[in-house]
């Protein structure tokens, strides 16, 4: 069994016990021991790959890398030159691996402690009982109940019962299904309303969102965001190139300078390691590790890390109005009958009791109205109509005939009438507001269009409390540029009046979304409208795709069926874990205690790793500028190499690795503007272009004065040191303490172990002439990396980067 399990695990195909089909009462579904005979046997709805790598894999993803195989053969080459000392470069090494790979672990037992807290549950009937329990120890042939806003999990038959089912997710198609009894229900689909049972068909591999997995992960292909995609593509280009530079300079070293086989073998293995970012990967991943552990503790579960940077950028924030700006709770602040002569409180009070009988609980309306209207019901429900975010309105016939519907007084009310005026004035003043009529067609025919018979009887005006942090949050995103918007399925006007009261900017800009049709009307009212009122499902989708099209960068935050399309089309996708099974889903993260504040700290934790991981990043990469730009000239020029493993080892330590992380670890509120690789490389090149010319000038000078070769190597340390403080004192404004014990510590620590660790780093004592040349050198860099800034800052003016405004990219990993 522990073969076979590993096995499938792996995702391979296991061979099933073949076990009989058991087509067990709908009220009685499985035994407790049938449906454990089902787990252990194979038929259990176990995800066909494991949500999580386990500790060997993340062990081997940091040892067995293509840059660690470089370093593996670069100290093969230093072994068979005999320059043992010039291995120091190995320690740094093993330390980013054992630091990456304790970062990933601590990273992996956060999450999967928020996400105990999270996992999807199931309601499945098992010996006369509904019981809750984890979907994957859901098996085949158990009676299963799903409800508005489940996930539907495996796939399954209907029994009992009726649902209205959106299977966009997995077919594209954003129509709402009715699925009665003998209807198939397709896994990844969820429910919209209404409740039924079935009869789990397919479960794990053998589900059709299942086989969708797989075909998907054959095709290789997933999304990356910008900065991962740059660093990716930066590091196998740095990958590819290394090989035939390394050949060509040991070609060069040994054939044409004639340099003895130990010296050519050490310049050629220094050039190469000043080509490799060997900690530019770790530091990203560290940085992100850090950041989910810190979103966990403030109860944000990451999904998928590239929302982390997404959410650092985004300059619009969609929400919604209930469970956002207000509390989800509903609470019924009055009925306002409409014919009172023939229609009285009374009746009113004994007509929403029947009609609320043995409905349950579908969402917080139906909540607030149940506990409102309390009286004992007299007729029974003979039929119900469930609310659709289409209709935007409910309905149920009784036992003695009569009909009623419930809903939105503009879908049921004559435009213009005095009771149309009347509701919308309530709606003004930030009133949910619900309109009571009977009718005498069918449900059958409200549910294809609105009635034109319906007889107003009653509004019934609900509120919901705006949050205490929802001011204080509006303000923080205003301030920082990010503009809310705010869709929604309720009345425009009520939208707009809790908007402006809950401090949103722009919120008088409101528009009724059921009247935009067209994809111009959309992309217009999505430019120029802030609250967007009776929105369904597939407008707000199309709402979040013309915002992007704008090019924005859109996150949205959502919690219930009828935000499931939106928050899987926008860029950042943001669900209150206590909303629907399938808004969690699909979104990329997920607010575990339900709390919009939060979302203040998410953003600034996301701009921190962004922003630090950028300024830390332009340090690795000033090193591999001069290295590749140096590598090239002495290529062309026929040079001897200046630098060696060993001092080079010394400077990374102390003024790209140790800087790098701790500078990657600080608070950073700054909004990320323009694109990752071209901030950087706007950031590095002044100052990998001036180590380059500090360096040529040393090794010219060297040759006029008779220096030796080890002095110009020594020298060219001390210069590259310099510069290297020069922009680690750039990187690091605003200056801290910490920043700016770190710009003092660091050209300390580079003294004490040139001066004291000479020999291991192989640092040789200078002369007068030659102390005095790279004095001058290093003065005269100073204005070099000033002019070469300014020239660089000058050049970003001219040529914009566009980059920031693309879509995260889907590549082949």
């Amino acid at each position: 069994m522990l073969i076979t399990d590993m096995t499938r695990r792996r995702g391979e195909a296991k061979k099933l016990r073949v076990i009989p089909r058991i087509e067990s009462d709908v009220n009685t579904g499985l035994s407790h021991a049938e449906a454990a005979e089902r787990l252990r046997s194979g038929y259990g709805n176990e995800s066909p790959a494991p949500p999580e790598r386990t500790t060997g894999q993340i062990i081997a993803d940091n040892v067995f890398t293509y840059f660690n195989l470089i370093f593996t053969v670069l100290a093969i080459c230093v072994i068979i030159a005999g320059k043992y000392k010039e291995l120091t470069f190995l320690p740094v090494v093993f330390i980013n691996i054992i630091i990456g790979t304790v970062q990933e672990l601590r990273s992996r037992r956060a999450l999967r402690a928020m996400t105990l807290v999270t996992e999807p549950k199931a309601v499945v009937i098992r010996g006369g009982a509904e019981i809750t329990v984890p979907c994957e120890q859901t098996v085949r042939d158990d009676v299963a109940v799903f409800s508005r806003g489940r996930q539907i999990y495996a796939d399954a038959v209907v029994l009992t019962g009726e649902c209205r089912v959106n299977e966009a997710l997995v077919t594209g198609e954003s129509d709402e299904i009715t699925k009665t009894p003998g209807s198939a229900l397709l896994s990844g689909s969820f429910v919209v309303s209404g409740e039924c049972r079935a009869r789990l068909d397919k479960v794990g591999r053998e589900s059709f969102v299942s086989k969708l997995t797989l075909e998907a992960k054959k095709t290789g292909k997933k999304m990356r965001s910008e900065m991962m995609y740059a660093l990716t593509r930066l590091v196998k280009i740095i990958g590819i190139v290394i090989i035939p530079f390394g050949a060509i300079m040991l070609y060069q070293q040994l054939y044409v300078l004639h340099e003895p086989f130990s010296e050519g073998m050490i310049s050629t293995v220094a050039a190469l390691i000043g080509m490799i970012p060997e900690g530019l990967y770790l530091l990203v991943s560290v940085a992100i590790a850090v950041s989910v552990m810190r979103l966990s503790r403030r109860r944000a579960l990451v999904q998928e890390m590239r929302c982390i940077e997404t959410l650092a950028r985004a300059d619009v924030l969609c929400v919604d109005k209930t469970g956002t700006i207000t509390e989800p709770e509903m609470t019924v602040r009055e009925v306002v009958p409409l014919s009172p002569d023939t229609a009285p409180i009374e009746k009113i009070d004994a007509i929403m009791a029947d009609y609320l009988g043995g409905a349950g609980v579908e969402n917080e309306t139906f909540a607030a109205l149940t506990k409102h209207f309390t009286a004992t019901p007299r007729r029974r429900v003979a039929k119900r109509l469930p609310f659709t975010s289409v209709n935007k309105y409910a309905g149920a016939t009784l036992s003695d005939g009569s009909a009623f519907l419930l809903g939105a007084p503009e879908k049921l009310l004559s435009p213009g009438s005095c009771h149309a005026e009347t509701a919308s004035r309530y709606s003004a003043e930030g009133y949910r507001v619900l309109l009571l009529a009977s009718i005498s067609t069918g449900l059958d025919d409200a549910a294809k269009t609105p009635p034109t018979d319906a007889v107003p009887l009653a509004l019934i005006l609900l509120t919901n409390k705006i949050r205490a942090a929802a001011p204080e949050t509006f303000r923080f995103f205003a301030e920082q540029g990010v503009s809310i918007r705010v869709i929604s399925g309720d009345n425009a006007e009520t939208v707009s009046r809790i908007a402006q009261d809950a401090g949103i900017e722009n919120a008088d800009k409101y528009i009724d979304a059921s009247g935009l049709k067209t994809e111009r009307q959309i992309r217009r009212a999505a430019a120029e409208y802030t609250i967007f009122g009776r929105v369904t499902p597939d407008v707000k989708r199309r709402l979040i795709r013309a915002m992007k099209a704008e090019g924005h960068t859109v996150a949205m935050t959502g919690d219930g069926v009828n935000d499931v399309l939106a928050l899987k089309d926008a860029d950042c996708g943001i669900a209150m874990s206590s909303g629907s099974d399938a808004a969690c889903h699909v979104a990329q993260l997920v607010l575990v205690d339900s709390d919009f504040s939060a979302m203040t700290s998410v953003v600034m934790e996301g701009r921190r790793v962004i922003n630090n991981i950028e300024r830390s990043a332009a340090l690795f990469l000033v090193k591999n500028i001069f290295s590749f730009t140096l590598t090239l000239l002495a290529l062309l020029f026929a040079l001897s190499y200046p630098m060696n493993p060993s001092k080079l080892t010394l400077f990374n330590m102390m003024f790209i690795g140790i800087p790098s992380f701790v500078l990657a670890l600080e608070p950073n509120r700054a909004r990320v503007k323009g694109g990752f690789m071209a901030n950087v490389l706007i950031k590095a090149f002044p100052a990998g272009i001036t180590d380059l010319l500090a360096v040529l000038a040393i090794i010219i000078i060297g040759e006029r004065r008779g220096f030796t070769q080890s002095e110009v190597s020594t020298m060219s340390a001390i210069a590259l040191s310099f510069i290297g403080l020069l922009m680690l004192v750039k990187v690091s404004r605003p200056l801290n303490n910490i920043r700016r014990a770190l710009i003092i510590a660091m050209p300390v620590c580079f003294a004490i172990g040139a001066i004291f660790l000479r020999e291991l780093f192989e640092m040789t004592p200078l002369g007068a002439p030659a102390l005095i040349t790279v004095i001058l050198v290093c003065l005269a860099s100073v204005p070099v990396i000033m002019l070469l800034s300014l020239l660089a800052r000058r050049f970003r003016a001219l040529f914009p980067d566009k980059s920031a405004r693309r879509r995260p990219r889907r590549v082949r990993v």
